[in-house]
């Protein structure tokens, strides 16, 4: 997995007074989890935005109070008017200890059934997925060369060594439907081969 440097500072008080203040001056709250002590911070709302407007997971190499830890974002909170940044949550990351992420399906390859004048519709754009940080890649590739008009592509079809899937075995994250265009060539085809 790929990963971001981001210098925080140490928060002394916590409140929502305090957040308010943060937030004016462009820091937001965090906190970090998982780990041995929970440690509240501010960060930068520009360098924290890059992390949590990408469809990739990162793993956040947070600098703060002379020490370094690397974790990655579980959640955020955004303002419901202005919609900046409010509050971020991240989980500790160790090597020993697995983490449930949602990684980014990417979709790789050339459909036969693309080729044949179907249309492919990706469904499930991320998948959830555990395992330790070292195992985890940057993005799910999901390979449809064979995916013919009418076929879909099923989460139990992907395998990656060390990582565990989370989202039930038989959803479907892409398919191929057919087209008018398709439909039209394929009864085409039937016609031609009655005549015959």
């Amino acid at each position: 997995m790929k990963s971001v440097q981001i210098k925080a500072e140490v928060r002394t008080q916590t409140g929502r007074r305090n957040a308010v203040d943060l937030r004016r001056a462009g820091r937001v709250p965090a906190v970090v989890y998982g780990g041995n002590e929970v440690l509240h911070l501010n960060v930068d709302e520009r360098e924290v935005n890059s992390l949590l407007y990408t469809p990739e997971v990162m793993i956040a190499e947070i600098e703060a109070g002379g020490k370094t830890v690397r974790a990655i974002v579980q959640d955020a909170q955004f303002n419901p008017v202005t919609d900046r940044t409010a509050h971020v949550d991240f989980i500790e990351v160790t090597e020993d200890k697995p983490i449930k992420v949602s990684l980014p399906v990417r979709v790789i390859g050339n459909s036969v059934g693309v080729r044949a004048g179907g249309k492919l519709k990706t469904i499930l754009r991320k998948l959830k997925v555990k395992g330790l940080a070292s195992n985890l890649p940057d993005f799910i590739d999901v390979d449809v060369t064979d995916v013919n008009i009418g076929q879909t592509f099923r989460v139990r079809q992907v395998s990656i060594e060390g990582v565990e899937f989370l989202d039930a075995p038989e959803n479907v994250i892409c398919t191929v439907a057919a087209t008018r265009a398709s439909r039209q060539e394929s009864a085409a085809a039937d016609t031609s081969g009655k005549k015959k």
